[in-house]
């Protein structure tokens, strides 16, 4: 589904999806898009954050909360650090800039469809590693939840891939770029911070000092890591 005011652009990705073989609604406000939300049976959602009546944050958030997972592409005029946040706090699980450019619109799209196709083989493989443990943390791979001392931490399904990501490589190190080609599915040049923005919110979310983590370390003028033994 495809969620824009601007019906020129709606129209311009609803073809450029066809010609990758999916379908595609199109919905111009929140209402109709929550309408046919909770109606339709959709395997992504591309999102425009600034909406006649409602905000993209409200109507991501109210997606959310439906408790089935699917992916979310938000798309903005705004490049702000905070709206990018902001976005990926609610729940998204990207986020493009306006003016955008079709083929690295279509680059995110497969990527996240590539992404689901994975989450859904781990399901039906049953992984043997249900709970990964590391000092206080723990990670329940097949419900996707996480724990900290015994406390319930909410991530957003990005920031539980990444960490997941990590927790099953302990002590390797990995580059920005290679986080990106791995956890995300795509390598642009310049999107380096994104990794970092990720990190830090990881960090405040499961480090007791996220200015002195255990977990994600990093490894200066290289990348990151999982630590080996959390101690």
């Amino acid at each position: 589904m495809i969620v824009e005011d601007e019906p020129d652009i709606a129209r311009l990705v609803r073809s450029h999806l066809n010609d990758i073989g999916c379908d595609a609604d199109i919905a111009g406000d929140g209402a109709t898009a929550m309408q046919r939300f909770n109606g339709g049976d959709y395997q992504l959602v591309v999102l425009d954050l600034m909406l006649p009546d409602t905000d993209g944050l409200s109507l991501c958030r109210q997606m959310r909360q439906s408790g089935d997972y699917l992916p979310i592409l938000m798309l903005t005029a705004k490049s702000g650090e905070l709206d990018r946040v902001l976005g990926l706090e609610m729940g998204a699980d990207d986020y493009l800039s306006k003016p955008f450019s079709i083929a690295e619109l279509l680059a995110r799209i497969k990527a996240l469809f590539r992404r689901v196709d994975a989450l859904s083989q781990q399901r039906d493989e049953s992984p043997v590693e249900e709970q990964i443990r590391c000092g206080g943390l723990q990670i329940d791979v097949v419900r996707r939840g996480v724990q900290v001392d015994g406390r319930a931490v909410e991530l957003t399904a990005r920031e539980f891939d990444l960490l997941l990501f990590f927790a099953r490589q302990p002590g390797r190190v990995f580059s920005r770029v290679q986080l990106l080609d791995q956890v995300w599915g795509y390598n642009h040049e310049g999107y380096e911070h994104t990794v970092n923005s990720h990190i830090n919110r990881l960090r405040a979310k499961i480090e007791s000092e996220p200015s002195k983590p255990r977990y994600v370390l990093t490894v200066w003028g290289v990348g990151y890591k999982f630590a080996d033994d959390s101690g």
